[in-house]
């Protein structure tokens, strides 16, 4: 007989315990599905953000894990009458998206009904201000020149701003496409950019995100529900009043550079430990960094180049940073492809942001791996009440 032969009792045997491996993965499968996927009754997917309030959720709401950015130039002749349709289109629509309703011409209402933690934002160029006879403030203007700014003119700038976020990228491409059709008659796509952080459920909420450096971004608030957050975010008065400025940096990173430099040297180019996000001086990611520490040889323990101690802002140079990496590809000749789309919001940016980019422009360690390559500013006016619209404190 020969001796590669399997007998009736073998074939049997072995069947058997086929049948009973098939029979324990089978099992398993729905347990490893649901410990990967989270919740398996689709519970985040309802999740949603209000869209009316007192100031726009697009500030206001917890991070999510995407968010895409479109700045659009307004159409030649665009008064104050066409603002005021075009944003009531927009805001009505956003918020029946929010809410997981279909916008009210959308012919795929399916894409709508898992809102996913959808929140909208939306930011007013000098443009749009001029175009309806309002008073912008000072600094609502290109930024000032800095010296490690690589900037292409196609990805800076815009009249309006779009701000979509969530944590299903295909809610938010929906959405956004839904904007464009409110908007198409008025303004012009002039750019747009995509971010991600991790996916929802992979982390617990209300971690700092990680950079595409590996490093921790973002620990120094303030966040909302600090104390310090709406002295530091809200305009107090005119119709930007409840608003906020919002500036967009696109920050190209050089990763295959990034990548030859040791742990160490990547710990105090920024001044955080990789692991923890700590300071370089504690043990903790929210541990107060000791600027006046020195090391065994009588040092800066902190170096005076560290990217932590150039962007600190005491007293009024506080904003609130909402940023998302991205990898989608270059927009621009120095971009690089892979970098942070930053977002920072804040009363003054004059006041603000400019003094801490201005002390980054000197000496950031970190501007070695770094090159702006797109910036833009806008005023975030108010939320709206139901039956408002956000725009309404500008355009009434």
């Amino acid at each position: 007989m020969d001796s590669r032969a399997i007998s009736r009792r073998g074939l049997f045997g072995v069947a058997g315990l086929a049948a009973a491996g098939a029979t324990a993965l089978a099992a398993a499968a729905p347990a490893a599905a649901s410990a990967a996927d989270g919740p398996a009754d689709g519970s985040l997917g309802r999740e949603t953000v209000p869209f009316h309030g007192r100031h726009q959720a697009g500030v206001t709401a917890a991070d999510q894990a995407h968010e895409t950015l479109v700045a659009l130039d307004l159409r030649e002749g665009v008064d104050r009458d066409a603002l005021r349709r075009m944003m009531r289109l927009l805001s009505d629509d956003a918020a029946r998206l929010a809410a997981g309703r279909a916008a009210l011409a959308d012919i795929e209402p399916e894409l709508a009904d898992a809102p996913s933690r959808l929140a909208f934002g939306f930011g007013f160029g000098p443009g749009l201000v001029a175009a309806a006879g309002g008073v912008a403030p000072e600094w609502l203007a290109p930024l000032p020149a800095f010296g490690i700014d690589r900037l292409d003119p196609a990805i800076c700038g815009g009249d309006l701003l779009l701000q979509v976020a969530g944590d299903d990228p295909l809610v938010i491409a929906h959405a956004t496409r839904m904007l464009l059709k409110d908007a198409v008659r008025f303004a012009t796509v002039r750019w747009r950019q995509r971010g991600y952080r991790r996916a929802r459920g992979t982390v617990p909420d209300g971690t700092t995100m990680r950079n595409l450096f590996g490093q921790i971004d973002g620990t120094a608030g303030p966040h909302p529900g600090d104390a310090d957050f709406d002295e530091a975010v809200w305009i107090a008065d005119g119709w930007l009043a409840g608003g906020t400025s919002t500036v967009v940096r696109r920050i190209a990173m050089d990763l295959d550079d990034w990548d030859l430099l040791g742990r160490a040297d990547r710990e105090h180019a920024v001044g955080r430990r990789l692991d923890t996000g700590a300071p370089v001086t504690g043990a903790e990611e929210h541990d107060e960094p000791d600027l006046a520490a020195v090391d065994a040889l009588g040092f800066p323990a902190i170096k005076p180049w560290a990217h932590i101690r150039r962007a600190r802002g005491e007293g009024a140079e506080r904003i609130a940073r909402r940023s998302f990496s991205y990898d989608d590809g270059p927009l621009a000749p120095e971009d690089t492809g892979v970098g942070l789309v930053f977002i920072a919001h804040q009363a003054d940016p004059l006041r603000q942001f400019v003094p801490i980019q201005r002390r980054l422009d000197e000496l950031d360690l970190l501007n070695r791996w770094t090159i702006p390559v797109g910036s833009a500013v806008f005023a975030m006016p108010p939320g709206c009440d139901r039956g408002g619209y956000i725009g309404e404190t500008l355009l009434e």
